[in-house]
């Protein structure tokens, strides 16, 4: 290498190194002074029961926050690896466009403007490994494409399971590349890739089997079961420029796009790209498109964008002070975050960082050592967990709620028969009666004896759509399971609270409707493990429309969980 480029390569690498540094410090920074978000501490409670699977994804976040928690006791411990592999993602980025000669000055401006970056260099969630392993994959893909050896297709066969095992987004990026190079099927060292990978993936799958395939009804059925909604499809491309940066995201994805296609590897990144962005487009007229979700098309974008300045002659002049007001901005917002000033405290998610340690200990000393059972979300029982270092808070999801991994962890289990701290954010009329007024909100509690609830039943029937007409009586056959290690019984006889089987019909967002079962229900006594049967002879509403059903275990003075997935009901 010549003198002159050997001195530019090195002044490259220390303007990168600088950059990460600074980066590093800053998100360690922000992941040391933070309460822990409420995604962040349910994660927190994966890595207390590790396994090969959750109801909402795969368990390599749970690894991650292992990994640090046993380090160090604290949120910096949970976050640790976040702050390391986004530096070392970044790192990754710069060594892969080193064959195309990117500008350094230009790579910090453009990745140090992404806003998504900046949001998940301290944030740990299952987007953190999934995108880290995004880019260790396109470092080795890069040098497979030129050089088919068994050491590379054994590296990416094993990066391709840890991608599966990050977030089941995975499935894109591995499609899309396949796509984008159909040659490489008639490599033998290809179909070892898939077959080590699936090899790898076995354990996974076999638990989401053993469990009845949570996340797949999740993700597939109950987690679309809506009505669609225009500001879905509307909100999208708004909420993807604002990942990409506030003030330069429109650009970004313009450059990118425009990127001309030499060679296998720049076309891999286009079709992943333009793939994923596609891919969610459309899957916004079956519900809401969260922006982080596409995190994996940032990686392949932001190595598309500086590729098209190195093609067309470099960066326009009006790009730097762009970018440095767009990092501004972002850094204003990081830096109030940080401080807990102004809107921080009172903004959609990001009031979730502040007042839970202290709200935590508070309703420990009005619980002590029983349990704390709280309805309507995962999320503050998960930090209630975490701030108190016990596994003593249960989330009841209610059946106007949805399911969680709380439905398959064994707490429900210790629930029984013990008096517990019924804690709600909203007043329930002859039940609560005290309330905790703290920085985290306003609370409301009451104790109640001799638990009784159903959470883990499952009721099955043979179909999910129904056609009826107004007024029409359906009788729907259900098989129910018990998943408990000990027998269940439906009898009110030596209950202190009844137990009620309820059909809740939905309509939209707006109201329930309920029709509870027979006496003959209280008659059913389930083995462990056991299964049973009951005919539920229901009403079809006299409104015509479409309506979601599902089926409810309700014991005092509990909402009533959700007992079925959903099945659709057309009144015509």
């Amino acid at each position: 290498m010549p003198a002159n480029a050997l001195n530019k390569s090195t002044q490259s690498n220390k303007i990168i190194i600088y950059f990460l540094l600074l980066w590093t410090l800053l998100n360690g920074i922000q992941a040391f002074t933070l309460e822990l978000q409420a995604d962040e501490a349910y994660y927190w409670l994966y890595s207390r029961y590790l396994d090969w699977g959750y109801f909402d994804h795969p368990p390599m976040a749970a690894l991650f926050i292992r990994f640090g928690y046993s380090i160090i006791h604290n949120e910096f411990g949970v976050r640790m690896l976040t702050v390391l592999t986004s530096s070392a993602s970044i790192w990754l980025l710069w060594l892969i466009l080193k064959k195309y000669a990117v500008d350094a000055l230009a790579f910090v401006l453009v990745v140090s403007g992404v806003f998504i970056f900046h949001i998940y260099g301290f944030t740990i969630t299952p987007d953190v490994p999934l995108f880290f392993f995004t880019v260790l994959f396109y470092f080795v893909y890069q040098q497979y494409i030129e050089r088919d050896k068994w050491s590379l297709a054994f590296l990416l066969g094993l990066i391709i399971a840890c991608l599966l095992y990050s977030k089941y987004n995975a499935v894109l990026l591995v499609g899309f590349t396949v796509m984008a190079n159909l040659k490489l099927v008639k490599r033998w060292s290809f179909w070892f890739i898939m077959l080590l990978a699936v090899a790898l993936y076995l354990p996974h799958i076999f638990w989401q089997v053993s469990h009845g395939y949570p996340s797949v009804n999740y993700h597939l059925f109950e987690r679309s079961a809506r009505t669609y909604d225009f500001t879905d499809t509307f909100s999208y491309i708004p909420g993807q420029l604002l990942m990409a940066g506030p003030l330069i995201g429109w650009f970004l994805f313009y450059k990118a796009f425009t990127t001309k296609i030499k060679d296998a590897f720049i076309r891999c990144l286009m079709v992943n790209c333009a793939g994923t962005f596609v891919f969610f487009f459309i899957s916004s007229s079956r519900g809401e498109v969260q922006p982080h979700w596409t995190f994996i098309l940032f990686a392949p974008l932001v190595m598309l964008v500086l590729i098209a300045f190195k093609q067309k002659g470099g960066r326009p002049k009006w790009l730097a002070p762009l970018a440095a007001v767009n990092l501004s901005l972002i850094l204003a917002v990081r830096i109030i975050i940080i401080l807990g000033l102004g809107f921080a405290k009172t903004y959609g998610h990001l009031k979730s960082y502040y007042g839970f340690k202290e709200w935590a200990q508070v309703v420990k000393q009005r619980a002590g050592n029983n349990y704390v059972v709280m309805s309507d979300g995962f999320q503050n029982p998960a930090k209630y967990d975490f701030y108190t270092n016990s596994l003593k808070c249960f989330a009841y999801d209610a059946f106007y709620y949805r399911r969680t991994q709380f439905d398959i962890w064994p707490m429900e289990d210790s629930l029984q028969h013990k008096r517990v701290y019924y804690l709600t954010w909203y007043p329930i009329k002859g039940l609560t009666t005290d309330s905790l007024k703290i920085a985290a909100g306003t609370w409301y509690s009451a104790w109640v004896d001799d638990v009784r609830t159903y959470q883990k039943v499952n009721f099955e029937t043979t179909s999910y759509k129904i056609t009826a007409s107004p007024g029409q009586k359906i009788s729907l056959d259900l098989t129910l399971t018990n998943p408990y290690p000990y027998p269940i019984s439906f009898s009110d006889t030596g209950y202190l609270h009844p137990v009620f089987l309820e059909a809740c019909f939905f309509k939209g967002d707006g109201g329930v409707t309920t029709q509870e079962a027979d006496k003959s229900f209280h008659e059913l006594n389930l083995k462990p493990g056991g299964r049973g049967r009951y005919t539920f002879t229901l009403t079809a509403p006299s409104e015509k429309g479409h309506f979601d059903l599902l089926f409810s275990l309700r014991t005092e003075p509990f909402p009533g969980s959700k007992n079925s997935r959903i099945i659709s009901v057309t009144v015509k």
